[in-house]
């Protein structure tokens, strides 16, 4: 991963990424962290977050983890005594499980729900109210291209993120008033731990090279800019 920008700085700030042992969220991590913040990675792994906190501490960052289940109401309310007031939030946190809808369970879907739409709620919820009396803060909603798109077998991930999207409007239409600034990032195809079975898909996979101006796959560090 690339430096810093060198006129950014986010010294003295303290920013929570949810999902970020790994992925999208472990690459902003580190871009932010680069940058100056304190960040705080989150996690129910703690494998995998320890190993994601060890690996940017190595390069000197002020890294710290903090592994809480974003879709528990009350993990999300003790995790947010234990960091306290923060000024930048991501929304990173998100599954997938893909079916058919008419195969899909309910487990299923609720999960997809659950962990890529109702942890934002939670976790901004239990956070903002620092924000609202500080008169600052940032709320960053990572959505995707299927916040207004849809394929066979992603109709729980599609259905969370278009939600998504709309949280994000609802956010910015009661707490912008506040001077928090809330925005939403929707990705197209990047190469994760979550989309390596499309990868592993040679008919998708040329699919995805064919349609893109890069010939690529989209890499994590595409979004650290």
């Amino acid at each position: 991963m690339s430096g810093s920008a060198p006129n950014f700085s986010l010294q003295g700030r303290k920013a929570l990424i949810t999902g970020s042992s790994q992925g999208i969220g472990k690459a902003l991590a580190h871009a932010l962290a680069l940058s100056g913040a304190e960040v705080i990675l989150n996690g129910r792994d703690t494998v995998k977050l320890d190993v994601a906190v060890a690996e940017l501490r190595a390069e000197g960052l002020a890294i710290t983890g903090c592994p809480f289940d974003v879709t528990s109401e009350r993990d999300v309310s003790a995790a947010a005594k234990t960091i306290g007031a923060i000024d930048i939030l991501v929304n990173n946190a998100g599954i997938q499980r893909r079916s058919s809808l008419v195969d899909m369970s309910l487990a299923d879907w609720e999960t997809v729900i659950s962990t890529n739409l109702t942890s934002a709620f939670l976790v901004s919820r239990a956070f903002v109210p620092d924000m609202i009396e500080s008169k600052a803060g940032k709320i960053i909603n990572i959505c995707s291209l299927m916040s207004d798109l849809a394929r066979p077998t992603t109709g729980n991930y599609a259905a969370a993120k278009g939600g998504l999207k709309m949280l994000t409007r609802a956010m910015c239409g009661e707490w912008a008033q506040h001077n928090i600034q809330i925005n939403g990032i929707g990705p197209g195809y990047i190469a994760t731990e979550l989309t390596a079975p499309l990868m592993a898909d040679e008919k998708f996979d040329s699919w995805i090279k064919g349609r893109t101006p890069a010939g690529r796959w989209g890499d994590v560090s595409d979004l650290t800019g």
